[in-house]
């Protein structure tokens, strides 16, 4: 017998979700065979795993719940991203929107956090699958619906992109920018499908230079994932990015901080050391909404953040770029 038992873990957190899961899953046929086979894996499980965790399904109902799962949990990003944009047009906080909308039990609180998109291996890929599902039973509603998730995310990062061009003076050309996180998430080296690496993209093409510091992704594999998003070569490459080795090598003479990862380490910085160190006007653009922009704001740095309007007290009366 062949049984369906998807995996609901996190990465950095996998360990702890493999030992206390919220539930475990196992999909068979719907035959004899099938039941005996589905009580042995759930016997295994039983070891650590409460029972009435250990949830068992035919097959396809297994294999279409880690899908649907992934795919709503995507939905929920997408969703408050688009909220994010008529935060910023609105004077509205996305912040304050989302805890009031998490209180409400029937939503709850979790992936609420407006930001530059979703990454990682999962949800992009099998949201995918859910459209490809879709289309192929003949359910194009459906599949334009779902489609409707991944193009909000490529614009939510395209969005990004285009607010730290349009605040710089319209131009990025030549002027340096420091990218704070490269992994798709905090806790993991992990860059697959990693937002930072779109944003990286659009201001490599609008000429930038930039300086690129994460705590945990290697040099190598930075170079590799933006030699194939942009087509440059390494050589070339090399020509608009270096890598640092900490945050405020990064930073030093820039015209711009760029948050792309939401790395506890970002939240300690001495921000007030690295705006002495930077070029004037200094600006700061949180696509993470992890730091204190009224306190970035008072050191005298232009803030730029997803789902909120910029404050008013901004310096931007000091000398263009």
């Amino acid at each position: 017998q062949v049984l369906s038992n998807p995996e609901f873990l996190a990465e950095g957190s996998a360990i702890h979700d493999l030992l206390a899961p919220d539930r475990v899953l196992i999909g068979g046929d719907e035959t004899i065979e099938g039941s005996l086979a589905i009580k042995k894996l759930s016997w295994i499980y039983e070891h650590w795993v409460p029972k009435e965790k250990i949830l068992t399904t035919n097959t396809w109902s297994s294999e279409l719940s880690k899908l649907v799962a992934n795919a709503f949990l995507a939905q929920r990003i997408s969703s408050i991203n688009t909220i994010s944009a008529i935060c910023e047009s609105t004077g509205a906080s996305v912040s304050e929107v989302a805890k009031a909308v998490g209180l409400d039990s029937r939503i709850g609180p979790k992936f609420l956090n407006a930001s530059i998109g979703f990454g990682g291996s999962c949800f992009q890929k099998d949201v995918y699958n859910l459209i490809y599902l879709a289309e192929s039973l003949k359910l194009e509603p459906v599949a334009q619906y779902w489609l409707q998730v991944i193009k909000i995310n490529d614009w939510q990062r395209e969005r990004f992109a285009q607010m730290i061009v349009q605040n710089l003076f319209g131009s990025v050309s030549g002027k340096k920018i420091a990218i704070y996180g490269f992994a798709f998430k905090k806790d993991t080296a992990d860059t697959r499908e990693s937002s930072s690496i779109y944003v990286c993209r659009y201001l490599i093409a609008e000429g930038a230079s930039l300086h690129i510091y994460d705590p945990k992704v290697t040099s190598d594999r930075i170079h590799l994932d933006l030699s194939e998003q942009t087509g440059l070569s390494e050589r070339e490459l090399r020509k608009h990015v270096k890598i640092a080795n900490e945050p405020y090598e990064a930073a030093k003479d820039s015209h711009a901080i760029v948050i792309c990862t939401e790395w506890d380490e970002f939240t300690k910085l001495d921000y007030e050391l690295i705006y002495s160190t930077m070029q004037k006007p200094s600006f700061l653009f949180d696509g993470r909404l992890i730091l204190d922009h009224d306190h970035l704001v008072s050191m005298g740095f232009n803030v730029f953040c997803v789902g909120k309007k910029p404050p008013k007290n901004q310096f931007l009366n000091q000398s263009p770029l």
